[in-house]
């Protein structure tokens, strides 16, 4: 078909919102410009939004991390304010990663697909790796200048890891 570009959870509040930090906010026009690549290619872009509701404290995330976040219908859980008007099919997901959308790349027939985006360290890598098992044929690119972990040094450790699963890191 084409290549494909996951966006993962640039959403307001992994920006500028409760889990916020600079490195994040760093990589929102890089992001910014590869969605408009993409687009002028006439290649395929789809989001992931990180998605909670008002229990999100009695679920096993919100006991590990006790940060209300991306509460769906809230600002937070929007896509940050630079991606707005870019936005493309959407995969909600309740945890780090989608099964959906790793049985959608599969059925798509993709050359590649690329994700960009946050954390990292938790939810890039955990999409990179469900599409991986989903198309192990089909190549997957993670453009590290367009992800923030949450801190370089996590960021760094899952780009390596990603390395390992023959995930191709630019």
């Amino acid at each position: 078909m084409g290549r494909l570009l996951v966006v993962v959870d640039m959403q307001k509040d992994f920006v500028d919102g409760a889990l916020g930090s600079k490195e994040a906010l760093a990589i929102v026009p890089a992001v910014a410009q590869k969605i408009r690549s993409y687009r002028e290619a006439g290649d395929e872009v789809v989001f992931t939004l990180d998605t909670h509701f008002d229990d999100y404290l009695d679920t096993m995330e919100g006991r590990k991390l006790p940060v209300v976040h991306c509460i769906k219908g809230t600002p937070g859980w929007e896509l940050c304010k630079e991606l707005q008007g870019l936005e493309g099919k959407r995969f909600e997901k309740v945890t780090f990663g989608s099964r959906r959308l790793a049985e959608y790349v599969a059925a798509g027939g993709y050359t590649s697909v690329e994700l960009v985006g946050l954390c990292t360290d938790i939810c890039v890598i955990s999409n990179a790796m469900l599409i991986k098992a989903a198309v192990p044929d089909t190549v997957i690119e993670v453009d590290s200048a367009c992800c923030a972990g949450v801190t370089p040094q996590s960021h760094e450790n899952a780009l390596e890891a990603m390395k390992m699963c023959h995930i191709d890191v630019k």
